[in-house]
């Protein structure tokens, strides 16, 4: 406890010189990191686009994945299948997720943050 009293004590008053002395100048000076202008529903299509793209991340994952096992099948079946099945989904996927793109990236410049 005492240990924990020598290091709060020093930093508390260290942290209040420093808030109590500084002037206000400073303070004014900072700038949005995100941009200027920026609104709720911005950060919201960035987050949207980001998810987006890394969904298009995943789906060229499985078109690998697919591939891979449909050439290492040498002819039983089974994996050829389930090869044909994930290259058959990532297409699907990358239309869903095309669109979805396309769909946020429409409502966003209707609401004039594009």
């Amino acid at each position: 406890m005492k240990r924990f009293k020598n290091i709060l004590l020093p930093s508390l008053l260290v942290f209040l010189f420093f808030f109590l002395f500084s002037t206000p100048s400073a303070f004014a000076a900072l700038q949005n990191p995100l941009g200027a202008g920026t609104t709720p529903a911005t950060i919201i299509g960035r987050i949207i686009k980001a998810v987006l793209g890394l969904s298009g991340i995943i789906a060229l994952l499985m078109f690998v994945y697919g591939g891979v096992l449909y050439m290492l099948d040498m002819g039983g079946g089974a994996r050829m299948k389930i090869g044909k099945d994930a290259i058959k989904n990532a297409v699907i996927g990358l239309i869903i997720i095309f669109t979805s793109y396309t769909l946020v990236d429409v409502v966003l410049l209707a609401l004039g943050q594009k």
